[in-house]
């Protein structure tokens, strides 16, 4: 009577969703304060307060049919031009307004981007540990989703993997950097060694290999990374960006898709883009918030909060005992679990009221995913029972 696999995505919430929610059910039988729960990336810091005051102008001072209207189907005219120009001044880029189309935050990005490139027989690849959605928004427009198994030592890219899945079928490989959950930023060497791959076998294959880069978390890195601009190594490079972490503002929903002049076909490209937001009703973004955006472009929250948290916990973590990769930026710590079964060890940890993701939904086993985009006191409240959690394994 209906899609059989969209009854099954609609009943099955992902297992960040399903912690979460035992977070609060916990919460209302012990109270908030005994819950220490690690397991949603949702940006704790305060949006600017120019968000703030912007948002408060405009609907005092400005139209508000104009303010709360459609715009332009790929988002109002000013708006883009202004964020291009943002981009450029941050990346030494030459984007214009006729570069971006504007969404509903990356997710609607990635689903324009797939969308619009997707055919029949294509497959997409992505770098293990990765969000855990890739596959459902890939296979959701009608391509093959392929992993790549992650290089735990540090969280760069396992060439020798990728390689054996190139093929004429790859239409695109994705990155994520900084990465969610690994918080591992691709080096400029990983880099360049990933687009000259892709050069090569573009040019094997006789049609373009695709870079999606997902940069939900690009301002957040730490200790002066280099996060490396993507359309200045690839030419054929679409950037999903959304202002969810960078100005604290997940549930508004604002993002862009930047689709670049030298990108291959551009023109189609980007008409490609359109489309895909149409067919998926992905149009007009909303209009308060494009403008909000593209009057705080360039801006960010206080960032500096969650190289404090990252601290904190790592160091206490490895002074506990546990392995752990240094995240060089994102908000997340991905460590080895303490048993090979990291769904067991997180129902182990639940136990104390510590609630972590077990690394198997990021395609990644034996580690767990902790956000640490929460309170510092919590992080400070929760230390005892990461201790005593490692306790349990000696």
């Amino acid at each position: 009577m209906f899609a059989e696999k969209m009854v099954e995505l609609g009943n099955r919430r992902s297992t960040i969703r399903e912690i979460f929610e035992f977070g609060n059910k916990r919460a209302a039988e012990v109270g908030r304060e005994n819950i220490f729960d690690f397991s949603l990336g949702n940006p704790n810091v305060p949006a600017p307060k120019t968000v703030g005051d912007a948002i408060v102008r405009m609907v005092r001072e400005e139209d508000a049919a104009a303010l709360h209207g459609y715009t332009s189907a790929q988002g109002d005219a000013a708006v883009r031009a202004r964020i291009a120009e943002s981009i450029n001044r941050a990346h030494g880029t030459h984007f214009t307004g006729d570069n971006l189309y504007m969404t509903v935050g990356a997710a609607a990005s990635l689903c324009v981007c797939f969308k619009a490139l997707a055919e029949e027989g294509d497959e997409f690849i992505a770098f293990a540990p990765y969000f855990p959605e890739y596959r459902v928004f890939a296979e959701g427009a009608g391509a093959r989703f392929l992993a790549v198994p992650a290089d735990a030592e540090s969280f760069q890219i396992n060439f020798a993997a990728l390689e054996e899945r190139l093929t004429p079928r790859t239409r695109a490989v994705i990155v994520n950097s900084p990465n969610n959950p690994s918080g591992a930023v691709y080096s400029e060497e990983t880099i360049l060694r990933l687009t000259k791959l892709l050069k090569e076998k573009s040019q094997e294959y006789g049609r373009p290999i695709y870079l999606i880069s997902d940069e939900p978390y690009r301002e957040i890195a730490f200790d002066s990374v280099k996060v490396p601009y993507l359309t200045k190594y690839y030419d054929n490079t679409f950037v999903c960006y959304s202002y969810s972490k960078s100005l604290s503002l997940p549930g508004e929903r604002i993002g862009y898709v930047v689709v670049p002049d030298e990108m291959e076909g551009a023109k189609e490209a980007y008409a490609a883009v359109c489309g895909a937001g149409r067919v998926l009703g992905y149009v007009c973004a909303p209009a308060l918030f494009q403008r909000v955006a593209s009057e705080c472009a360039g801006q960010t929250s206080d960032l500096a909060v969650y190289q404090r948290n990252r601290d904190l916990l790592y160091n206490a973590l490895i002074e506990m005992g546990y392995s752990c990769v240094k995240p060089e930026g994102a908000f997340y710590l991905f460590p080895r679990s303490l048993e090979p079964d990291a769904v067991s060890f997180c129902e182990r940890a639940k136990g104390l009221d510590l609630l972590l993701v077990p690394g198997d939904d990021f395609d990644c086993p034996g580690h767990v995913r902790i956000a640490y985009c929460v309170k510092t006191e919590m992080i400070e409240r929760s230390l005892p029972a990461f201790r005593k959690l490692a306790e349990m394994y000696r």
